[in-house]
């Protein structure tokens, strides 16, 4: 699919295609088989309305899609990795569910304005690299008094500092902000200011559990594309050395110290009403 442009800033449009490119190494379809339950809490938590008409943004292998077609709701999923969408087709027609799921651009919605009662994303929207733009999508499409429910990895925790480490072999793309910002409420009540009515954080706790520190490793160097980028793009001792940063960063951040791995990752949770 061809990504919106920028005409003030050009090279964006490089940033989204080498970040698309990222997400679909791998197949982030693995990793969010095991993150399924924040969608499920997210929809459940925002309440949701069975009937209403729900637009999750970058849907991934479908996770919110889903979990709101459970709920009753008519929904959309958008995502700009086309194998992520053939994924969540066959998972809703596993279930049953009727969901329409295409590929578009978190930063150029192919919706007309106020056509969804809610929007949601879990841990994709907060990747755009624009995070105006993609804020003023996300309301754009939301009708007055509907919700928008996201999830996002927060700076200080597990995600964040797994972010913090890769980048400190492969830094980011210059001038483009941390999508961890959309963690914090500081950055969410900018974004959205006061064209919500309300804005309602928590931090949540989400728990990966594994064999050992070098199983996750393993685990995220094979499927999760920002660590699989890394991974293929960095010499062979430069790989050595993150993949020991991050077994590091798994023993510290584990609560059991023992025969397995849980290592708690905080997110927020963030539920707003359109103005």
């Amino acid at each position: 699919m061809t990504l919106a442009p920028d005409a003030a800033r050009p090279w964006l449009a490089d940033v989204k295609q080498r970040q698309q490119q990222t997400w679909s190494s791998g197949d982030y379809a693995v990793v969010a088989t095991r993150i399924v339950l924040v969608a499920e809490r997210l929809v459940d938590e925002a309440d949701l309305h069975a009937g209403w008409r729900v637009l999750d943004v970058a849907t991934g292998s479908g996770n919110a899609a889903i979990a709101a077609a459970r709920l009753g709701c008519t929904a959309v999923g958008i995502d700009y990795v086309p194998a992520l969408l053939e994924r969540a087709r066959e998972r809703a027609a596993a279930e049953g569910l009727d969901i329409e799921l295409q590929a578009a651009d978190a930063e150029a919605l192919p919706f007309a304005d106020g056509s969804f009662d809610a929007v949601t994303s879990v841990f994709g929207a907060m990747f755009a690299p624009d995070h105006a733009r993609t804020a003023a999508e996300l309301l754009r499409v939301c009708r007055p008094g509907g919700t928008i429910a996201l999830a996002g990895w927060t700076p200080g925790g597990f995600i964040g500092g797994l972010f913090r480490t890769v980048g400190e072999h492969c830094p980011p793309p210059a001038g483009v902000q941390s999508p961890l910002l959309w963690g914090t409420e500081s950055h969410l009540g900018e974004l959205f200011g006061d064209h919500v009515a309300s804005l309602e954080v928590v931090e949540r706790t989400f728990t990966f559990r594994f064999a050992s520190a070098e199983q996750f490793v393993a685990f995220f160097r094979r499927w999760y594309g920002p660590t699989v980028h890394s991974f293929t793009t960095l010499d062979p001792s430069c790989r050595n050395a993150l993949e020991h940063d991050l077994i590091d960063l798994a023993r510290r951040f584990d609560r059991l110290h023992g025969d397995a791995v849980a290592i708690p990752a905080t997110y927020l949770q963030a539920v707003a009403v359109k103005s």
